[in-house]
């Protein structure tokens, strides 16, 4: 018993307005379901969909539904003894693909791999008879049903009717259909779990206990015979049950100490369907079932994965606990906002009364032809107060019944929970599992918002004249609501940034545009960068490796209303960009994606990039491709104004190195200085170090720094730009990081002029 009790499952509750069961597994497993449910809700899971009665006897079939087994028998239907599965396809029956797995006559436990087992046909005729139906199949009539005893015993001394050849059985949930094999019903493995589950319920809602014996109206019972398993009353037992003979020695009990030894009675070791005289012992974990030694000697699960039934009932149990935990927090979340709609209801109908007081107080300070008026508007205000009242009770409605689905389940599966049969649990275990996920799916997202706001955004202007009483209607006066920004559309690529906002979804206010304010990604002043009726916007020349603080507000002819949420969007750290052909002089040639560029002139011709720098560090590289005649190329960075059409550096707004193929000099404002040794030919790379922290331009030449720091304090906007003629042909390569020897802050002021 001591056993039995530690792999028990656990329950405390602490009765309170949030009350917890906390149900323990072996090993230190926990779940905590937070709840305040009755058992009530469970009721329907433990009732069959044939008879609509409390499952008796169930079975589990294929395709993980539960069904009685007297019901199971009443809905059986066999299919013609001349036609075969596949002529009956071919005749146009109305069975389903499915129905015809079953042509290799394989078990339920071959098939487990497709989530349905298939069933051959029985080796005896039916003795009762049936009706055919317009579709070729006999349907069988109900079976006339049995006394519990006498059911009982039948079980015992017995064996039901036999089931005709080529019979096969429909799911009432999921209208699959099953064909049946030699072992007919008993090759579907009894729901013990379930059948469980349903007695402890109904000794929980502590019922009268009624005779089993009396055919007309049961009466109450007064004895249950532990022997039998049977509940008498007063004549009944004195007629069945007499107190001699062999029936002597059995011992009779109250019927409330039957239910409790009915309960605690343990349990028979789960046996395997296809080879009955063998126990349950393992887990197949392909076929998701359990399996005996046997099945895998003969072959059908020996290739498959197998693990202990016990390692397979504790993680199951722990999966479902999880899945669980999570409906639970969803089944919370309803509640609460099952709260918030009822207190809705109540601003409803409180602003709808003091709407309705302040309507009647103007119009009745009107004169006569204001009060005719005055009835039409009240019965739009009505109107809309009937609606918002609707929609909310309607949301109340829907969302109470889906409450009570998810807490039945979860009552359900938590007496579930409680089994301690490993093979019983591991039958129904995956297909409660996905029930529980794909319930919590369905309290996503929108279920728990409100549908209607409680505000009336309607208000009375009474300040007209006499005349134009006629025309009197509601107009807003409020201004409109913070907009939403859209999250998932807004984006930053390179120094650009993308911004996407929406009216909240129950605003009703007219907007006329939106503001929409940066700061200088420095946490700087706010500044108007688009005013428009738009709700996507796209700034472009941001700085590059800075965050930007974004807001939208909207307005109207009342006023602006208040500022969205801030949004820091994040420019990129390192700049891709190609050459610009908007900007370049004409003579200017570009390709690869504009990415190489050469000219068709004789004189030198400049063309900058499209991106402008003012902040961060920056690198690129230029690489020569071709090399004729010992031109003098020019690289450097320029404003936006720079002279087009004269070599780089010529004039005061470009800061270059020109070099030949023998040496280099820097030159701004037409000014030549530091002559360097070394210069380029075919092949040859320039890099450009553009460093705004430390305001210095430097150049390389084959990944080493060409003569001293070029240029000191370099502050604005720049360009990174180049001059060429026809004898010169580069390429751009940008997005490269920082060279390994420079670090921002240290560079080399050392070098010598010449």
């Amino acid at each position: 018993m001591d056993a039995e009790k530690d792999d028990r499952w656990q329950y405390t509750q602490q009765h309170s307005d949030s009350s917890n069961i906390t149900t323990s597994l072996e090993l230190g497993d926990t779940i905590s379901l937070r709840s305040e449910f009755k058992m009530d809700e469970m009721e329907e899971e433990l009732k069959c969909p044939v008879c609509g009665s409390f499952f008796r006897e169930p079975i589990l079939l294929p395709c993980s539904h539960n069904i009685c087994l007297a019901c199971a028998r009443n809905i059986l239907v066999q299919t013609p003894d001349a036609e075969s599965p596949q002529s009956s396809r071919a005749s146009g029956s109305g069975l389903s693909d499915y129905d015809y797995l079953d042509l290799d006559k394989m078990s339920l436990y071959s098939e487990a791999d497709s989530g349905y087992g298939s069933y051959g046909g029985f080796v005896s005729a039916p003795t009762t008879p049936c009706q055919k139906s317009p579709n070729g199949v006999r349907v069988f009539p109900p079976a006339v049903p049995q006394p519990p005893a006498q059911h009982h015993l039948l079980g015992h001394q017995g064996s039901l009717p036999p089931i005709p050849r080529n019979s096969c059985i429909t799911c009432p949930q999921c209208h699959r259909s099953l064909n049946l094999d030699e072992r007919g019903l008993r090759g579907f493995a009894k729901n013990r779990v379930l059948e469980g589950v349903v007695d402890r319920y109904q000794q929980s809602k502590a019922a009268a206990l009624k005779c089993q014996l009396c055919e007309k109206s049961p009466k109450e019972a007064t004895v249950m015979c532990e022997q039998c398993d049977v509940f008498y009353c007063d004549p009944c037992r004195l007629r069945c049950h007499p107190p001699r003979g062999p029936l002597a020695k059995h011992r009779l009990v109250p019927p409330a100490h039957g239910r409790v030894s009915r309960r605690t009675s343990p349990r028979k070791i789960s046996t395997c369907t296809e080879h009955e005289l063998e126990n349950l012992s393992m887990y197949c974990v392909q076929c998701k079932m359990p399996v005996c030694y046997q099945c895998l000697e003969e072959g059908k699960h020996g290739t498959h994965e197998v693990k202990a039934l016990g390692a397979m009932w504790k993680l199951h149990k722990g999966q479902l606990s999880q899945a669980l935990n999570i409906l639970s927090d969803r089944a919370t979340e309803a509640k609460e906002f099952l709260v918030q709609l009822r207190n809705m209801v109540q601003h409803i109908q409180e602003n709808g009364v003091e709407f309705e007081a302040c309507l009647v107080a103007q119009c009745d300070a009107l004169i006569d032809a204001l009060n005719r008026r005055k009835a039409q508007l009240l019965t739009r205000v009505n109107k809309e107060h009937e609606h918002k009242l609707k929609v909310v009770r309607d949301q109340i409605s829907h969302c109470t019944v889906k409450l009570r689905q998810t807490t039945g389940l979860m009552e359900y599966c938590v007496e579930v929970i409680k089994e301690n049969d490993p093979s019983g649990f591991l039958q129904i275990s995956d297909a409660l599992i996905r029930r529980v996920h794909m319930t919590e799916g369905q309290w996503g997202k929108g279920t728990l918002t409100p549908r209607m706001t409680s505000d009336f955004d309607l208000t009375l202007d009474s300040g007209p004249l006499l005349q134009t009483i006629h025309q009197l209607d509601f107009v807003q006066m409020k201004v409109p609501a913070a907009p939403m920004l859209q999250l998932e559309e807004c984006c930053t690529i390179n120094n650009s940034a993308t911004l996407s906002w929406k009216q909240p979804p129950l605003s009703t206010i007219a907007v006329d545009g939106y503001i929409l304010e940066l700061d200088d990604g420095n946490g700087g002043q706010y500044r108007e960068v688009y005013v428009g009726t738009e709700t996507i916007c796209t700034v472009d020349g941001l700085h590059y490796n800075s965050t930007y603080m974004s807001r939208v507000k909207a307005f109207n002819t009342s006023g602006v209303g208040q500022y969205s949420k801030i949004l820091a969007m994040q420019t990129s750290e390192i700049a891709w960009f190609t050459f610009d052909p908007a900007s370049a002089h004409p003579d200017i040639i570009l390709s690869n994606d504009n990415l190489t560029v050469t000219c068709n002139s004789y004189d030198d011709r400049v063309v900058m990039g499209n991106s402008g720098f003012s902040r961060g560090v920056h690198y690129w590289e230029i690489t020569v491709d071709r090399y004729d005649n010992h031109p003098d190329p020019a690289f450097g960075v320029a404003r936006g104004d720079v002279l087009k059409d004269v070599m780089l550096g010529k004039d005061d707004r470009a800061w270059a190195m020109y070099v030949d193929n023998n040496r280099s000099w820097f030159m701004h404002n037409n000014s030549h200085t530091n002559r360097t040794d070394g210069g380029v030919s075919k092949g040859a790379t320039v890099g450009v170090l553009l460093d705004f922290t430390r305001r210095v331009l430097i150049f390389l030449i084959n990944d080493e720094q060409q003569g001293p720091v070029a240029f000191e304090g370099i502050e604005g906007l720049y360009y990174p730009a180049i001059s060429l003629n026809r004898n010169v042909q580069v390429t751009l390569h940008t997005g490269l990081p920082i060279p390994d020897f420079y670090t921002p802050g240290e560079a080399d002021l050392s070098g010598s002029v010449c």
